[in-house]
Order: C-alpha cells, then sequence, then structure tokens
C-alpha cells in the first residue's frame, strides 16, 4: 500500500502526467482500469494566476477520478506559491511540481529539469509550494542534468528536509530526453537516500514490469507514462499485455465516450491520435489506425469503431 502525506492508495500504480494526454477522459480510464491515482497534465502557474482560459481547462476534474494530484511547473517562488493557494482551492488530492520535464521550452525559462542545475532555486519554490496549501506536494524529478551530475539523491533530500511528502524519479538525466534505457540504480539510490515515498519511473510496460521496478529498486510505487497510452489495461494485474482487438475496440470506445462527454472540443486530430494508438501491435490493426487518421469528427469516430467492433461480432 502506497501513501502519500494522509493519502493511501488502493495500488501503487500511477498514471503520469502526459502533455497533451493526461486530459480528465484518459484519467478516468486510467482510474477504471486500476490505477491507484493519476496526475494531470502541467499547468503554467503563469497561466494560472493569469487566469487563462486554457490553463484553467487543464483544471477540469469529477469525484470519479479521486484521488487526482495536479502537476504544476515554474521556476519563480513567488508565483508558485500563488498558483498553488488556486489549486489548493480545487477538490484535489495532492499538488505536484514538476522539475523533470526535458522539453526546451521549458527548460529556458528555468522550469522543468533546469531546476536540477538551481538546487537553491528548487528550494525556494518547494517552500512556497507546501507553505501556500495542506496539501500533500510531491515532485517529479530526473536522474539529473546530464551523466556528469546524476544528482537525484542529494536533490531527494532536499525535497524531503523542504518539505515533500513523495518524491518521482524518471531513471533519465536530462541530456537523454527519452533515448537509452532508465537507469534504475539511480531510482534504488533514491530510495535509500529518503524516507519519504519513491515513486519510479521509465520504461514500463506492463503491469508485470512495474512490480519488476519495485522488486529491483525498492521503490514505493511505479507512474507510467507512455506505457498507458493507447493501454491502459497495463494499470490492471489480470489483463494481458497484448490484449486481442475486441478488448482494445472496447477501451478505444469507452475513452471515446469519456471524451465526448467531458471534452467535445478536442479538435478530432487530437483524439484521432489517441483512439489510433489503441490498435498497434495487434493485427489488423494498421487499417483500423489508417482510416481513423482519416475521419473529421467524432461522430464519424464512433461510427467506425461500432462498425468494426459489430463486424467482429459477427464474424
Amino acid at each position: 500500500m502506497l501513501s502519500i502525506g494522509a493519502l493511501t492508495l488502493q495500488s501503487p500504480l500511477i498514471a503520469a502526467p502526459l502533455a497533451g494526454y493526461s486530459d480528465l477522459a484518459f484519467r478516468l480510464l486510467c482510474r477504471e482500469y486500476g490505477a491507484g491515482l493519476c496526475y494531470s497534465e502541467m499547468i503554467s502557474c503563469h497561466g494560472l494566476v493569469r487566469h487563462q482560459a486554457s490553463t484553467l481547462e487543464l483544471l477540469q476534474t469529477v469525484p470519479a477520478e479521486r484521488p487526482v494530484i495536479m502537476q504544476l511547473f515554474g521556476a519563480e517562488p513567488e508565483v508558485m506559491g500563488a498558483a498553488a493557494e488556486i489549486l489548493a482551492e480545487r477538490p484535489i488530492d495532492g499538488i505536484d511540481i514538476n522539475m523533470g520535464c526535458p522539453v526546451k521550452k521549458v527548460v529556458k525559462k528555468g522550469a522543468g529539469a533546469a531546476l536540477m542545475r538551481d538546487p537553491a532555486r528548487a528550494a525556494a519554490v518547494i517552500r512556497a509550494v507546501v507553505k501556500a496549501t495542506s496539501l500533500p506536494v510531491t515532485v517529479k524529478i530526473r536522474a539529473g542534468w546530464n551523466h556528469q551530475t546524476l544528482n537525484a539523491p542529494a536533490f531527494a533530500r532536499m525535497i524531503a528536509d523542504c518539505g515533500g511528502a513523495a518524491v518521482t524519479v524518471h531513471g533519465r538525466t536530462w541530456s537523454a530526453g527519452f533515448s537509452g534505457e532508465a537507469d534504475l540504480g539511480v531510482i534504488a539510490a533514491v530510495k535509500q537516500a529518503v524516507a519519504i515515498p519513491v515513486i519510479g519511473n521509465g520504461d514500463v510496460k506492463s503491469w508485470q514490469g512495474a512490480r519488476a521496478m519495485m522488486a529491483a529498486t525498492g521503490c514505493d510505487g511505479v507512474m507510467i507514462g507512455r506505457g498507458a497510452l493507447g493501454a491502459p489495461w497495463i494499470f490492471a494485474p489480470d489483463l494481458p499485455v497484448c490484449p486481442p482487438l475486441p478488448e482494445r475496440l472496447a477501451a478505444a470506445r469507452r475513452h471515446l465516450a469519456l471524451i465526448r462527454q467531458y471534452h467535445p472540443g478536442h479538435h478530432p486530430a487530437r483524439v484521432a491520435n489517441q483512439l489510433g494508438r489503441y490498435f498497434k501491435t495487434v493485427s489488423g490493426g494498421a487499417g483500423i489506425r489508417k482510416k481513423i487518421y482519416e475521419l473529421a469528427s467524432l461522430d464519424q469516430l464512433e461510427q467506425l469503431l461500432a462498425h468494426y467492433q459489430q463486424e467482429h461480432i459477427s464474424s
């Protein structure tokens, strides 16, 4: 059982914050398949304090998805604190600070993984957020900036000293991006360095893989990002890693139903990108994906998936 502050999770597997994917519909789907907790997409502290409409949309939540943690990014302690105060008024269960995003436009502003090069500023940010809320504050980091500066263990100690309730460690450096393999040794070293819960992250492609990461590193939980895209069953211990087409169609239709309920304004291209992922590595999937990408409305997407599901039932 994984506990973060006063929050106790029913499963140690957590859905990661993924920009452009971790909207309410996706989070609800992951929870339905067994995720113990979901993180929101990255939320700009500046967008939040300025009440920008596009930022406020990211705060959408419903009771059915709880527990949920909203993730903030930014590099100015006072702005991050103000943003945390706004978030704390929402019906959420925690606030995460992104200190691991490798995207250049984020790093260029001193946020995301750039904060791992500036522990003093990172500490000030964490203290400001902790001071602004009674909710548990977690931090997501990387192994370090590059392979010459693998400072995750020391950085995690700083997080704990500043009041962080848990730390998530992606086992790659900023310079590695998403190339190579996640370093389990770094995750294990962080676990040895701190008493707060440690959540491992990187390269997990199955429920079994998540348990293997926990066994190898001693981490308390596992955060799954890219491995859950088009595969929310990754959070279910009793489902196959590569389910057959009928199960994929059912999952895609459920995902689309949630999108239509909560995000009817999503651009069809974004939805097609999400749904097309369900049909990778399965016989007949390439043809379905091709047709999905050709459609121009959510109604057409629903009709296509219903057609394939009925066709499969009839065959």
